[in-house]
């Protein structure tokens, strides 16, 4: 079993480095993850009439369920095969945000009444936000802005993430280590990027973002409420043309070459379990 879900993940990570073009600037999800509003391991159920604009899949459980009545619009339920490349590039991008040095230890602070510019966030536990969050990204096209939570992401009821002063490559992406639940009419912004599970409660609402879940423990799913509304490019309704995807900075390194790093440690350590296994 544990042979069989390291072999899984380093086949993912394979994968998500070929989507990678180190020819030119690259994104932090890969293309095939982009397309997806809603991806989770242990299936995705919908109440109600929500609506998705992008893909929507599950893998390996492939159930979805609520669709319809809910909606899909630019997208469509997809295959298996295509759901697991999009988990792959979905793991790659998870451990990339999660190596990032952090700009600031927000462990304890409420994300309500903050003004924050382009950086990297980091939560060594939960993060709370009540409120509004304003992200100004100062006149950038492609700021980028990573929140690392520890554990669980959970917005009150009304919460609203903004970004302001921004351009259509502007990105926010929420790295959770356990579960993230949208509150009652949450108007949110940015990729949520979950180990476990993503929850969005009655009229909660991701503009320009994506709800993936059960990145890495496989038991994670994404349960959306009445009146839910996922968009994954709508810049329409985005504060300051966010559009939810950016190529990654400067700063950054490349995740194809983070993936290559990933990819080589999974190795040697499927080699050292095979190894230990066959002297016992």
């Amino acid at each position: 079993m544990k042979t069989t879900r390291l072999s899984a993940l380093t086949c993912g990570l394979v994968l998500s480095v070929v989507g990678y073009s180190t020819a030119s600037a690259n994104p932090i999800l890969g293309q095939t993850a982009m397309s997806f509003a809603v991806l989770a391991e242990a299936g995705v159920t919908s109440v109600g009439a929500t609506t998705v604009n992008g893909n929507v899949g599950s893998v390996p459980t492939n159930s979805v369920t609520g669709f319809p009545p809910a909606l899909i619009t630019g997208g469509s339920i997809m295959s298996p095969a295509i759901d697991q490349v999009a988990e792959s590039d979905a793991l790659a991008a998870y451990l990339y945000l999660g190596a990032q040095s952090p700009t600031q230890n927000l462990t304890g602070t409420d994300l309500g009444g903050l003004t924050l510019t382009p950086g990297v966030y980091d939560f060594s536990s939960s993060a709370q936000l009540t409120g509004t969050l304003t992200l100004n990204a100062q006149g950038s096209g492609n700021a980028v802005f990573i929140f690392d939570i520890g554990s669980t992401l959970t917005t009150a009821a009304n919460a609203v993430v903004s970004v302001i002063n921004g351009g259509p490559g502007d990105s926010v992406y929420w790295q959770v280590g356990s579960s993230a639940t949208l509150g009652a009419s949450t108007l949110f912004e940015g990729n949520i990027l979950a180990d476990t599970s993503i929850t969005l409660d009655s009229s909660a609402q991701i503009a320009c973002g994506r709800a993936l879940a059960g990145i890495v423990t496989s038991s994670g799913s994404v349960v959306l409420a009445d009146s839910n509304n996922i968009a994954i490019n709508n810049g329409a309704a985005c504060v300051g043309g966010y559009a939810g995807e950016a190529a990654v900075p400067s700063p950054l390194p490349e995740p194809s070459s983070f993936a290559l790093l990933v990819l080589g440690l999974f190795g040697l350590g499927v080699a050292q379990w095979q190894r230990r296994s066959a002297w016992r």
